[in-house]
């Protein structure tokens, strides 16, 4: 297999990510360079990652034999890096949401979006569970799926999952929704675990998206990436079956009902001497997720990163879209829609937008 050499214009939290899993998976991925403002950052990134840093896109550029670029950067600022390296021909695997609003999606996909090789990481579809549910939800044993209710991550993310459950794409949203505030007991941040209690107000947004005749509910609250208090919640509904969380039920026959946990096989404990990570995840004998990382040491964000950037590494050499400029433009127009709804109390419906399919 041959290793996918990249370059990571943008630092901060989420860069991170990149830089651990080519450090893990070294034989798979290289973070061969990276593009910074602040030269105390360029620095910084040397001393700890001994990665070749650069402060000019031309610099960082130049004899670079890149796979493609990551850029990770403020919201407002994606767009003109995704004009520029696409512009250049160089393939961009881009950060979410790849433009702030409406006009810069717009202006971003007339630009680039028909031609330039740009896919953006949108990487929760790939963490293992979810990738699970996804291939469950699709194997035909629910049926068609009617509705998926996602309590999993905020706005695009969520709403991105949703999609996959129901297995839409650009048809026509109608969007309502409420904000509810209600108090809890802070919890762990970035940062690590808190110091002392406090009591602070934690805002729950439960939207409904109608997409013709399957529903989509997303209930997210943000202290949930951290809490230990707030856990996620999924179910996928169809008329033949269900997944509530880790379990899902669905009918062999109409008489016949067939109850199995979705399994995570896990490495490392016990007498296991395979390594401190996980096999993947069974539906009693049947495989529905197998890790492709083993035996890197990743948690299952990081499993979903490494995924975005060996599909991109795939689709730069001319394999598949698996996560397009278009579909994640739609994912944040929804997203924005929501915001609208929340915020005027008013029931709205998607309109077509430049990056939907010509009919």
């Amino acid at each position: 297999m041959e290793k996918i050499k990249f370059g990571i214009i943008g630092h901060g939290w989420r860069a991170d990510f990149y830089l651990r899993i080519a450090r893990e998976l070294p034989e798979r991925f290289e973070a061969a360079r990276m593009l910074v403002r602040r030269e105390e950052t360029a620095a910084a990134l040397r001393a700890a990652w001994g990665v070749a840093v650069y402060r000019d896109l031309d610099a960082f550029l130049a004899d670079a034999d890149l796979d493609f670029v990551v850029v990770s950067v403020p919201w407002d600022v994606c767009p003109v890096y995704i004009r520029e390296l696409a512009a250049r021909g160089v393939p961009v695997l881009a950060e979410t949401p790849p433009a702030p609003d409406l006009a810069g999606l717009t202006a971003l996909y007339e630009a680039v979006g028909g031609e330039a090789k740009v896919q953006v990481a949108e990487q929760l579809l790939f963490q293992p569970m979810h990738a699970a549910r996804i291939a469950l939800a699709r194997s035909g044993k629910l049926g068609d799926v009617s509705q998926a209710q996602v309590s999993v991550a905020h706005g695009y993310h969520g709403i991105s999952l949703i999609r996959q459950f129901l297995g839409v794409r650009f048809e026509e949203a109608v969007v309502s929704g409420q904000r509810f505030v209600s108090p809890i007991v802070e919890g762990p941040g970035r940062q690590g675990p808190p110091r002392e209690e406090i009591v602070k107000d934690s805002s729950q947004d439960i939207v409904f998206l109608r997409f013709g005749d399957k529903l989509g509910v997303l209930d997210f609250t943000g202290d949930q990436y951290f809490s230990w208090i707030r856990r996620e919640r999924v179910l996928v509904r169809g008329p033949r079956g269900e997944i509530i969380g880790d379990e899902a039920a669905w009918l062999q026959d109409f008489r016949t009902p067939v109850v199995l946990k979705l399994r995570r096989i896990d490495n490392g404990f016990d007498g296991n001497v395979l390594g401190f990570n996980y096999g993947g995840i069974l539906l009693g004998a049947e495989w529905l997720y197998v890790n492709p990382f083993v035996p890197g040491r990743l948690t299952d964000d990081e499993v979903a990163v490494a995924t975005s950037l060996a599909k991109m590494g795939d689709y730069a050499r001319g394999g598949p879209s698996f996560y397009s400029l278009a579909e994640a433009s739609q994912d944040h127009y929804l997203n924005l829609l929501v915001q609208r709804a929340i915020a005027e109390g008013a029931t709205v419906t998607a309109e077509k937008q430049a990056w939907h399919p010509r009919s």
